[in-house]
């Protein structure tokens, strides 16, 4: 294009550079008013409305004007039976220096002053031990050259931390006679355990999340973390420009609601004494693993437990070892050896086939295409019955088991075993059975093929030990809630009677031979108490790995089970050492015998928590749907008794509705998703049979008035459509 065109064009379009400037001024004028209007149209909005990005402007200012503070809800405290505390809440707080110059109230300067350091640090050195130094160097840090703050705020490391409100007054006190600013201290909550190693997998322990709120992470902790933990509270109060509370300027409060207390059912002298025990032992030993559990015979509260390796609670130490984390007393599930003989020769007694002074060659008994040894190789000779039993003979015990045949496995349930006891402790085992398999059904009978854990031995004691009543293990016995002042007492609870009154007698007289039979006792003159009979069974199980059994000297679980006073038990002790690098004769005497003199001293002194009533009564929550271990375990933590029937994984029913209030203790039966099997009614009231009876849908005579005396069908069996007979008396 030529440039006369180009001109040409240019006056056409008339794009002098004047005409330029007023079309840009147009444009920005225009720009400028379309603006202002879309300012004015969302100002009128904002204030109309309140509201910026979904943002309240009045929360914002009251925000800016008011504050929140958490009240911390109190954790309830953990004590031993007669009130000792065995875990509790402690506060702890750290300390901190503001060096900011804003930090002031009118013309009151409240940070650190540098002229003041001296003084400061010599007040941290006197009350947490900090050279004068380091608190200086560390207050001078936050300082530019020119006397001005670096930082808004310094700390002093480790000494400056868990500090007590013993010291923290201190150190207020002494900032306030020298008439200094600038310390200021935040509060932590902490969870202390006064007595160290102790029952320290039963209890657990607690510690803050990253809310600073303390948390269950192991034993009663856990379990009872939500009756323990409480509701926390808040306080809404005014701030002052510097963003500081303004005394006396509450606005609002919530008050916190603390957690409620659990008194469990250990005695603290005698569990002391246990962990004591159990060091030298352990020390003497050096066993891969042991365990002690304590009761008291006619009521399941364990008085005492533990197990080794163990914790500190309060400082961690051994949390890091390989088996820390395992509580072996209820997840444990193990081949306990001849102390199961105990229970075959109830069932033997029980059953009438019997007889003390019968006699057999001892040695081996060939079971279908097995060969089982006695652990002598059968050196006595001719036993009697009555010795087969003092003297751990496991061809006597295979002898009854086949006397026994079908009934073995039904006695097998009837002492609760392959059954959980429904502790509510985390990671329950509920062990295992042995097969149908003709070899296994022989092997249980003394110990082997079949899985226990230590809780469920406890249990099946009991029933020899307490004339035939076998009572759940026991370890809480309140509940109380400091907030109403009301109390859940959690009475025993008896789960069966497997065997007579008269049998229960005779088994442990026969148990006295084992420590005092001098040719027949396997465990003669090793366990004595003064003054009393002990009725006593030793227990070496070998240990499976892998399909097979370890070989080795000491590759065995050593274990007693002791019963005392023998004619009429007050206590029931069973230990466990397993595969100890020195095993002498008699070791586990070294726990046994002073721990059990200690108990019959401590006798009058041991509350009997049966003697006590609740009248308080218990929402019941609705279970259905959940899982059987976890229903039942949540029902009984919540003060009823929980009835499982079936052997499914889930509950299908319950016997009182969902919300509907009961009392504590009553029967909660949960009618599971798997085979219907009949409990052990004996003793149960005419309501609970009859609440039991529609929940199965079958019907129910009665005989006579009072309590279940008998059933026509037997605990443990399936239940058909047959008629379900009842003797009250």
């Amino acid at each position: 294009m030529s440039f006369k065109r180009l001109k040409r064009k240019i006056r056409k379009k008339n794009l002098t550079p004047m005409n330029n400037r007023k079309k840009v001024g147009v444009i920005l004028f225009a720009t400028s008013i379309g603006l202002f209007f879309l300012f004015a149209v969302r100002m009128i909005y904002v204030v109309a409305g309140g509201h910026v990005a979904g943002t309240s402007l009045k929360a914002k200012t009251e925000e800016l004007y008011h504050g929140g503070q958490v009240v911390k809800a109190k954790r309830g405290t953990i004590y031993d039976r007669n009130g000792e505390v065995i875990a509790e809440d402690a506060t702890s707080y750290s300390v901190y220096a503001i060096l900011s110059e804003s930090y002031v109230s009118g013309k009151e300067k409240l940070y650190a002053q540098e002229k003041n350091f001296d003084e400061l640090a010599s007040i941290l050195h006197k009350y947490l031990g900090i050279k004068e130094k380091s608190v200086l160097k560390t207050l001078k840090s936050g300082i530019n050259s020119d006397g001005t703050s670096k930082y808004y705020q310094v700390e002093f490391g480790n000494k400056g931390k868990n500090i007590s409100e013993e010291t923290k007054q201190n150190i207020e006190d002494a900032m306030k006679k020298a008439k200094v600013q600038g310390l200021y201290f935040t509060e932590h909550t902490d969870r202390m355990y006064p007595n160290g190693n102790f029952a320290s997998h039963f209890i657990g322990y607690a510690q803050p999340d990253k809310k600073e709120e303390l948390v269950g992470m192991m034993g009663v902790e856990a379990a009872y973390d939500d009756v323990l933990k409480g509701k926390n509270g808040k306080v809404v109060y005014q701030k002052d420009e510097n963003q500081r509370p303004i005394p006396g300027s509450v606005a609002e409060e919530k008050k916190a609601v603390n957690g409620e207390d659990i008194y469990t059912t250990l005695d603290a002298g005698l569990q002391s004494y246990l962990e004591t025990l159990l060091d030298k032992v352990n020390s003497e030993s050096k066993p891969t693993e042991m365990t002690a559990t304590l009761m008291q015979a006619k009521t399941g509260d364990i008085l005492a437990m533990s197990q080794r390796p163990t914790f500190n609670p309060e400082t961690k130490e051994g949390l890091g070892e390989s088996d820390a984390w395992r509580n072996f007393l209820i997840e444990d599930s193990y081949e306990p050896g001849s102390t199961m003989k105990v229970f075959t020769t109830a069932a033997a007694v029980n059953e009438g086939v019997f007889n003390e002074n019968e006699s057999y060659m001892s040695g081996k008994i060939q079971v279908a295409d097995a060969t089982i040894n006695d652990w002598d190789l059968g050196k006595k000779g001719i036993l009697t019955m009555r010795q087969a039993l003092s003297w751990s003979s496991n061809v006597g015990m295979v002898k009854l088991e086949e006397r026994l045949g079908d009934r073995w496995p039904e006695y097998v349930k009837r002492f609760g075993f392959g059954q959980s006891t429904y502790s509510g402790l985390p990671g329950e085992s509920k062990g295992t059975l042995p097969t149908s398999n003709i070899v296994d059904q022989a092997m249980s009978s003394y110990g082997q093929a079949i899985g226990v854990t230590n809780f469920q031995m406890m249990r099946g004691f009991t029933a020899v030990a307490n004339d035939g009543k076998m009572l759940q293990p026991h370890y809480i016995e309140k509940v109380s809630n400091p907030n109403t002042g009301k109390e859940i007492i959690t009475k025993p609870e008896v789960v069966g009677e497997p065997i007579t009154a008269e049998t229960a007698q005779k088994v442990r007289e026969y148990m006295r031979d084992t420590v005092e039979s001098e040719n027949y006792g396997s465990a003669y003159d090793q366990y004595k108490v003064p003054g009393y009979h002990i009725s006593a069974k030793t227990g070496t199980a070998q240990i499976a790995s892998g399909g097979t059994y370890l070989t080795g000297d000491t590759n065995y679980i050593y274990s007693i089970a002791l019963m005392l006073p023998s004619e009429d038990p007050e206590y029931i002790l069973y230990l466990t050492l397993k595969q100890p690098q020195e095993n002498k004769e008699g070791i586990l005497g070294e726990i046994a015998n002073p721990l059990l003199t200690r108990a019959m001293e401590f006798q009058n002194n041991t509350s009997d928590s049966s003697d006590e009533e609740s009248n308080t009564k218990v929402t019941v929550e609705d279970y259905r749907n959940l899982s059987t271990s976890k229903a039942a375990a949540d029902a009984n933590k919540r003060g009823v008794t929980a009835v499982v029937v079936g052997d499914g994984e889930k509950v299908i029913k319950q016997s009182a509705k969902p919300g509907e209030k009961v009392m504590a203790n009553e029967h909660l039966i949960l009618l599971t998703d798997g085979k219907k099997e009949m409990p052990d009614v004996r003793g149960w009231s005419k309501a609970d049979i009859l609440k039991l009876a529609n929940l199965l849908d079958i019907d129910v005579t009665f005989k006579g008035d009072g309590y279940c005396t008998k059933q026509n069908i037997a605990p443990y069996a399936e239940v058909s459509k047959k008629k379900l007979k009842i003797t009250l008396g």
